[in-house]
């Protein structure tokens, strides 16, 4: 059962993906999975390779920024930018829950120069909270 949350026109975040989950990614528009979780957090769950054959099956691109339990690094906040931009259509970002996912979204924003309440309200009317990295969000929104 897909759980899509959008943040923007263009952005969605996920808890984690089932493989049938995909084939809705696609009926929905989407154009690239962002994978946010490093394979082998959870044995059961598909793991990237899986996801990204079923992404090739249905015709989309798939990139992998896992984020583990040490944080967030500038080269992810990066590679998250690096996909955006170059994604050609819906970018559907997943993790276990979805709030890595959102966290990554909210500092590739703040990044590209995003408002910090614009941020804080998307996250919001997703269902994610955003407090916890409010601080990253307001340095990288500064730069």
């Amino acid at each position: 059962m897909s759980d899509f949350r959008p943040l923007t026109e263009n952005i969605l975040v996920s808890p984690q993906l089932a493989l049938e989950d995909v084939a809705g990614a696609a009926a929905a528009g989407v154009a690239l999975i962002v994978n946010n979780r490093p394979d082998g957090e959870e044995p059961s769950a598909p793991q990237g390779d899986e996801i990204a054959g079923a992404a090739a099956a249905a015709g989309l691109n798939y990139v992998a920024i896992p984020i583990g339990h040490s944080g967030f690094s500038e080269p992810q906040v990066d590679a998250m930018i690096a996909a955006m931009e170059q994604a050609e259509g819906p970018i559907l970002a997943y993790c276990r829950s979805g709030t890595r996912s959102t966290f990554l979204w909210a500092l590739a924003a703040a990044k590209q120069g995003e408002a910090p309440e614009t941020i804080v309200r998307a996250a919001a009317q997703a269902g994610y909270d955003v407090s916890p990295i409010r601080a990253m969000i307001d340095m990288l929104a500064a730069r």
